[in-house]
């Protein structure tokens, strides 16, 4: 991640920041004016929102170090830790859900003010829906695991306050308050699942799992370009280290070429193929092709 780009991860960062700090306030306000566990099960979801927020901007500086001795092909995977995190973080709000929900449902209590808590929490869904928008944009176009794991994140957080308000109106108009324990306790499956997921993803790229189908798809147009011109390819490698996608692939060239050609077409390979996956690292390695 370059200067430029880490300045407008940054940005969006801390913008989710701030949204977590508001979304808190007022998720907490609808809390403690209704008594709903559902209220609250959202409430510590989006203080994981904004401990999960505040990591990624560490991770994300962190990435954007230039490479070192120590560290000679950068700190880009630094990323997957605020991925993994958010992960954990995720299980432990869950598990908190859990032990607050639970006994409600057989114990549960009436609900006040709920009208205006739902106003609220509207109101932080809102919030959380344009900056995870936002985030997911962003992420996309600087190709920012942390910003994207974050959008993902706020996301689940949209939908878990959807589920609850449905859930929270379904007990105001049955009178069944055992429905607000088992909401909580529907949202905390729900982001077990979203938290799986994200630690999956962490694990892949710390894994050197290798680029996607697509990506892959875009090398193989590029290489089927130069084998008419006499080349051959074996041993692809891929993998992806945050935003930044590696390449290593063998080329075989006859063996009468000129070292000069054969130079010249191995830059023209990275060349393209970094041009096709926007600045990827692209390595090569040069054999002679032997006939059978």
């Amino acid at each position: 991640m370059n200067a430029t780009h880490f300045r407008e991860a940054r940005f969006y960062i801390s913008l989710s920041i701030a949204a977590a700090v508001a979304t808190i306030t007022l998720k907490l306000f609808a809390w403690w004016i209704s008594g709903s566990v559902g209220l609250l099960s959202d409430a510590l979801e989006s203080f994981v929102n904004l401990v999960g927020a505040s990591f990624a901007l560490w991770m994300i500086q962190i990435a954007s170090t230039p490479p070192d001795a120590d560290h000679p092909y950068g700190h880009s995977k630094a990323e997957y830790f605020s991925s993994g995190f958010e992960g954990m973080l995720i299980f432990a709000a869950a598990a908190l859900i859990l032990w607050t929900a639970i006994p409600r449902l057989f114990a549960p209590t009436p609900l006040e003010s709920l009208g205006i808590g739902l106003w609220l929490s509207a109101a932080s869904t809102a919030l959380n829906f344009m900056v995870s928008r936002l985030l997911s944009r962003a992420g996309q176009r600087l190709r920012s695991v942390a910003l994207e794991a974050d959008a993902r994140h706020l996301m689940t957080d949209v939908w878990t306050t959807l589920g609850v308000i449905v859930g929270l109106i379904a007990v105001a108009l049955t009178g069944w308050l055992w429905l607000d324990a088992l909401i909580a306790i529907g949202v905390a499956l729900h982001i077990l699942f979203e938290g799986w997921k994200l630690m999956r993803a962490a694990t892949a790229g710390l894994m050197d799992e290798s680029l996607p189908g697509e990506d892959l798809a875009s090398i193989e147009t590029v290489l089927e370009d130069f084998r008419a011109q006499g080349a051959s390819f074996l041993q692809l490698k891929t993998r992806q280290a945050g935003s930044t996608r590696f390449v290593h692939v063998t080329v075989q060239v006859p063996g009468d070429w000129h070292v000069d050609v054969a130079h010249d077409l191995l830059d023209k390979v990275e060349a393209r193929i970094a041009e096709a996956l926007q600045g990827a690292q692209v390595s090569t390695h040069l054999e002679p092709l032997r006939s059978a």
